[in-house]
């Protein structure tokens, strides 16, 4: 396993999407973990932050290929996955492939298609995989859906189901820049193509080696009852109704080895597990009475809190 190799592999990512995107190096590296783990992305944050932006310069960073799928309430199965179409010049029926047919696909407004829409991403983001007309086709590999929503609007949307928040491997807000990187946004907005100054800067020997061979970090006794504790945590506190499924805590164990090798070590700590617990599993928990995101972080961080750190030398 080649430490040095992963290091590389998000400096380059990092480097290249920050030409247009400024001060966001933590989401942009948190995007990359969750593509090396194979994962999905859920962007819940306000208009006008650069969400489509950031989307499309990480796929052109990668250079894999991209299809954006704006998300409306008339959207329907078959506009994602693809039909099957009569030819008349081979008199047979053929398959037209679907949106769903790229490396990286930009579900924008999520919240806004019928759950009947949402229910069709269901089986490509968890098999890779589509089923029309009882035919399954695989789906590109690398395969990541990043999908956004607006978080205060509440006319017009259909609230994402349980079920396909867990299948997102983590959710996170962008925020506004402060004021310095506001300035530095406005002057760089003088270019009427940002994507222009964006190009592949990674192989695909670079990726098939980074998605393949993270899985050796390794994670001491005490360092993984501590993960245990705080997944176990959120099923047993007072103002959570439903706490993180085993999915999550697989989530947030690979999340932590590849960020551990991001961080130059080829072994989980506590603090990597304090970094990432936040962003992967504040959509996979229920509260009484509320479920925004922001209520949901305060949760975990009290959590984070409440538990003892094993001090330990690894």
């Amino acid at each position: 396993m080649n430490i040095e190799a992963y290091i590389n592999f998000k400096n380059k990512i990092i480097n290249n999407i920050s030409k247009i995107i400024v001060g966001k190096e933590d989401i942009i590296e948190l995007i990359t973990i969750s593509f090396i783990c194979g994962g999905h992305v859920l962007i819940e944050d306000v208009p006008g932050l650069g969400k489509t932006l950031m989307v499309k310069a990480f796929a052109k960073t990668i250079g894999g290929d991209f299809k954006r799928i704006q998300f409306t309430p008339d959207l329907l199965p078959s506009d994602l996955t693809g039909i099957n179409f009569y030819n008349q010049k081979t008199g047979d029926f053929e398959f037209k492939p679907g949106p769903l047919f790229a490396n990286i696909i930009l579900a924008d407004e999520i919240n806004r298609a019928t759950p009947r829409t949402q229910s069709s991403l269901l089986e490509a983001m968890e098999e890779r995989q589509i089923t029309v007309d009882g035919i399954t086709r695989k789906l590109p590999d690398p395969f990541m859906v990043l999908a956004t929503q607006n978080p205060l609007e509440t006319y017009g949307v259909f609230p994402l189901p349980e079920a396909q928040l867990d299948r997102f491997f983590i959710r996170i807000k962008i925020g506004y820049p402060n004021r310095e990187e506001e300035v530095e946004i406005i002057n760089r907005n003088k270019s009427l193509d940002l994507l222009e100054n964006i190009e592949k800067v990674v192989s695909k020997e670079e990726i098939d080696y980074v998605r393949k061979n993270y899985s050796g970090v390794k994670i001491s006794k005490e360092v993984m009852d501590y993960l245990l504790d705080i997944i176990e945590k959120t099923r047993n506190y007072d103002t959570i109704q439903l706490g993180v499924s085993p999915r999550g805590s697989i989530a947030l164990f690979k999340g932590c080895q590849v960020y551990a090798l991001f961080q130059g070590r080829d072994y989980i700590i506590p603090e990597d597990i304090k970094r990432l617990a936040p962003y992967i599993l504040n959509h996979r928990i229920i509260t009484f009475g509320t479920s925004r995101s922001k209520d949901i972080y305060e949760f975990i961080k009290i959590i984070l809190e409440n538990i003892k750190v094993p001090t330990e030398e690894v």
